[in-house]
């Protein structure tokens, strides 16, 4: 069978998980034939093969669902343009929504409360309670089903530990022991045994999660103010880089990479260390020829008071304005279209072994939206196409699930990680860099962004 007529079947799977939800009469909202019409968002400008297996997909939906016909609409999402969209009605039915605006989408009503057709979802009390909590309102009601989620991860080579005499099956559980390894690898092979993004907003984004894992935040509870120059952990994380740089000589030369240009050098074996997204390994080695047996992934250490991974997602949500037939027809796609691949047996098995088949990494860990157990029979299911390897990437997958999520800052969110861009530059290309008037400095500037957004 060719590949194309590969994804061909499994585009035209049957999903009937949720088949209840619409039993019977048309809901309040229906055509007067029981039938109902959504509006579902694709990413703008899909290729034509991505295009076509979407399709393919509607279509197995529609013949499982004669009742409800799927509309696709190109949709992007961006606060900015959100109320618009809301006020002149022209959002899908069903459509993508980063974890950093659910909460406040729901306390604002502009999102619909789907929470009753979501708890009748055969794996509805299965949802990771860390991530599932993005899309529920004060009250529990889940308002917004999490389709995907990433946490950060420490990733690390296991070539240049072994090269350093470190154990890469022990890596560090502390943030002392990072800076330890990253000198004896520096010093071993004249690699960088740690190095970190700084440029294209990522900076400000590590250096965030970096100070969520030292048990610190860049803004304050209710995100209505910044809060760079008045929690110490973000001093304390740029001081601990300024020590990794200047006192050990660990950090590489540098000190301007970006997401893509820091998996070229770790995929190269230029890097020791480096933190990013935990479900980062398909990026690695379908775009950076990573060698699989030089990868090793581990959890981030956490330490101080109230300590955190940052992390994110994505939740699927549903127009207001949708009626009542027209939200338990959007459930219907969700559970279909979004969350079948994770909870059906037959649906993960097919999806598993097409990837497989493409030479497609299966098995590696993104942060479970579900629970653990739910988790582990999906990594059951999978097993025997599983082509990772998994085992060097225990650390990550064995402690995840103990770890508290945090979510990204709410509030002018790149703006701010770009302002932090250029202070984690001048810690790094400075040895004499003032970190407290750095941070004053962008803490001024943070707050009128801040100041902005609420207007």
């Amino acid at each position: 069978m060719t590949s194309t007529t590969r994804r061909a079947t499994l585009g035209a799977l049957a999903f009937t998980s949720a088949a209840a939800l619409l039993a019977g009469c048309a809901a309040p909202g229906g055509e007067s034939d029981g039938t109902v019409t959504i509006s579902v968002a694709i990413d703008a400008g899909l290729e034509k093969e991505a295009r076509d297996n979407f399709d393919a997909r509607v279509e197995a939906f529609e013949e499982a669902n004669p009742d409800i016909t799927v509309e696709a609409q190109e949709y992007t999402w961006t606060a900015p343009t959100f109320t618009t969209d809301l006020a002149g009605g022209t959002l899908p039915d069903v459509f993508p929504i980063p974890f950093t605006d659910g909460r406040g989408l729901i306390a604002n009503e502009q999102i619909a409360d789907i929470s009753e057709l979501v708890a009748e979802l055969p794996y509805a009390d299965q949802f990771n309670p860390n991530i599932a909590q993005a899309g529920q309102a004060d009250d529990g009601a889940q308002w917004a089903v999490p389709i995907a989620a990433y946490g950060q991860g420490l990733h690390y080579n296991r070539a240049l530990f072994e090269a350093a005499g470190l154990d890469p099956d022990a890596p560090p559980t502390t943030w002392d022991e990072v800076r330890e390894a990253a000198k004896q690898i520096a010093d071993a092979t004249g690699e960088a045994g740690y190095a970190t993004m700084t440029s294209g907003n990522t900076g400000g984004w590590i250096l965030t999660t970096l100070v969520n894992a030292f048990g610190g935040r860049t803004e304050n509870e209710d995100s209505t103010a910044p809060t760079l120059d008045s929690d110490p952990a973000v001093a304390d994380v740029l001081q601990y880089l300024h020590d990794l740089r200047w006192s050990d000589n660990s950090m590489g030369s540098n000190f301007l990479y970006d997401w893509g240009t820091i998996n070229q050098d770790f995929a190269s074996g230029r890097i020791g260390m480096y933190v990013s997204g935990g479900g980062n390994y398909g990026n690695l080695v379908t775009q950076n020829a990573l060698n699989p047996d030089d990868y090793g992934l581990t959890v981030l250490p956490l330490q101080g008071e109230d300590p955190g991974l940052l992390g994110g997602g994505t939740l699927a949500a549903v127009s207001p304005k949708a009626t009542e037939a027209e939200q338990a027809a959007a459930v219907k796609w969700i559970d279909f279209y979004y969350l079948a691949k994770l909870a059906d047996e037959e649906t993960v098995i097919e999806t598993a072994e097409l990837a497989a088949s493409l030479d497609q990494p299966v098995g590696a860990p993104e942060l479970p939206i579900f629970d653990q157990e739910q988790y582990q029979q999906y990594q059951e299911w999978i097993a025997p196409f599983v082509n990772v390897p998994i085992e060097q990437m225990a650390p990550y997958t064995d402690a995840i699930f103990e770890q508290p999520l945090i979510a990204e800052p709410r509030v002018a969110t790149q703006d701010v990680y770009a302002l932090l861009d250029t202070v984690v530059q001048a810690v790094l290309t400075d040895e004499n860099a003032d970190i407290a008037a750095l941070l004053a400095d962008a803490q001024t500037q943070a707050e009128a962004l801040y100041e902005a957004a609420a207007e």
